[in-house]
């Protein structure tokens, strides 16, 4: 087997049959995403390579900027002003060494799906990879648009603060028939999380103004929430999303938590663990309630550690490359309390975590909450430092194991940049090459109508139907 083939990771003849006959020609749902709708909308051609894969000033890829700094690279050559053309020389000289990591495959696979190139990125061929990506990058195909649309996404949601006026997701509706796919908002409530960030009088000043809702206490906060919701909602928002760095059950009256806004809000004192977990516990309830009233799904992306290196943190800021897989213990657990506390409430869920640790912990517990629709609760796609071969065929076997892989609603990017639709390509590779096993193992029918559904459905099918996009 040639590198990066037409079969490449498809070991049997049952993995190739299943992708290129159902999983390959699916389109895409890219649900949880970072791009800027700013630069959707905007439909600007990138000057060259460097910019559009590496970095645009302080935006960029983290993934990429971890590896080159382990490679000795000078910042001003990762996140600087550095020349870009030595920007893409380092880079090479990265991959060069990244061998068994999912970047090696991954920026392969994007210069070959995007740009044709076969040629390995190495240093050697960085001049005419510059130079043959630099002509093509000026041309309509390789505006942010087509670059979506070529790679046959249909939804690409984006991730929005509550205080976001959405004008570009505005502007991107009126376009959507002739883009031919659609970018939603979906909401990310961070900032109303983080209670103890030092600026959450300011936030909530911002949340009143943009909702026409005073907030000064719990409940002018939830519903403000709520006219958000509506706001997010008629643009076609189907989903929310929560980072839970961390994250404990606390319960506590709506008349205390008050007390605690107030000390936030107004005399911005330090808050305790449980003042602050308290806090998040109320919310995180109202939340829920929101989602399942609105019909959204609430995802929970848990346990990180974030901005670990306090120097580069205060040159940079957040998501440069600093963070790590979480540690903390029992976090599962806590979030089942949470799950158990919303009963009739609870909406459609997801659930990930960088730790694996915690997979078989929430896919053991959520089948506790399972009901009243089609897996209501599901094990999120192996996320972020887990996103490898490995760590994609932990997270089926889990599902699988568990729950029903067959109603997993599949991969996203969780990107930053708009050639990273291929890592959609890797992921269905993984999934026929572990369903492809079974077969050859004697575990599943050979049965290719019945298995080739399954396969569609994981690919696409699932997420259209399971978030409501299309209704």
């Amino acid at each position: 087997m040639a590198f990066l083939d037409d079969d490449f990771l498809l070991t049997t003849a049952p993995a190739r049959k299943l992708y290129h006959e159902y999983a390959e020609k699916m389109p895409l749902i890219d649900y949880h995403c970072h791009l800027d709708p700013k630069d959707i909308y905007e439909n600007k051609n990138y000057p060259n390579l460097t910019r559009i894969w590496l970095n645009d000033g302080i935006f960029g890829d983290h993934y990429k900027w971890r590896l080159e700094r382990a490679n000795g690279v000078p910042e001003k050559f990762i996140t600087g002003a550095g020349d870009e053309y030595q920007k893409l020389i380092v880079w090479a000289k990265t991959i060069e060494k990244a061998i068994g990591n999912p970047l090696y495959e991954w920026t392969q696979l994007e210069l070959k799906r995007f740009f044709k190139i076969d040629k390995p990125f190495t240093v050697e061929n960085v001049p005419e990879i510059w130079e043959q990506t630099g002509k093509m990058l000026q041309s309509d195909d390789f505006k942010p648009r087509n670059l979506i649309k070529n790679a046959h996404v249909k939804i690409v949601c984006t991730t929005d603060d509550p205080i976001s006026d959405l004008h570009y997701h505005q502007l991107l509706a009126q376009t959507q028939n002739q883009d031919g796919f659609k970018v939603l908002p979906a909401m990310r409530p961070d900032n109303l999380l983080r209670i103890n960030q030092g600026n959450f009088g300011d936030y909530l000043a911002q949340l009143s103004q943009i909702s026409g809702i005073e907030v000064t206490d719990f409940t002018s906060l939830i519903a403000a929430l709520e006219q958000r919701f509506e706001f997010f909602n008629s643009l076609g928002g189907r989903l929310s999303d929560h980072g839970l760095n961390t994250y404990h059950y606390v319960k506590m009256t709506t008349k205390q938590v008050d007390e605690v806004i107030a000390k936030a809000r107004i005399d911005n004192q330090q808050l305790s663990t449980k003042e602050i977990a308290g806090y998040q516990t109320l919310l995180l309830e109202s939340l829920m309630k929101l989602n399942k009233k609105f019909a959204w799904t609430m995802q929970f992306h848990l346990n990180v550690l974030r901005n670990a290196n306090r120097r580069m943190f205060k040159q940079l800021g957040p998501d440069t490359g600093f963070d790590s897989m979480g540690t903390q213990s029992g976090i599962a657990g806590e979030m089942m309390k949470l799950l158990a506390d919303a009963d009739v409430n609870l909406p459609k869920t997801i659930l990930y975590s960088t730790n694996p640790n915690d997979w078989m912990e929430l896919a053991t517990g959520m089948q506790s909450f399972q009901g009243d629709e089609v897996q209501r609760l599901q094990l999120g796609c192996a996320w972020w430092f887990n996103d490898t071969r490995e760590g994609m065929r932990q997270q089926l076997q889990i599902m699988a194991q568990q729950s029903l892989l067959a109603n997993f609603t599949g991969m996203l990017t969780d990107s930053r940049s708009f050639l990273s639709y291929p890592r959609h390509e890797y992921f269905r590779r993984v999934l026929c090459e572990l369903i492809g096993e079974w077969v050859v193992r004697g575990q599943v029918v050979e049965d290719y109508q019945y298995l080739g559904k399954i396969v569609a459905d994981i690919s696409y099918n699932n997420a259209r139907r399971y978030f409501g996009f299309f209704e």
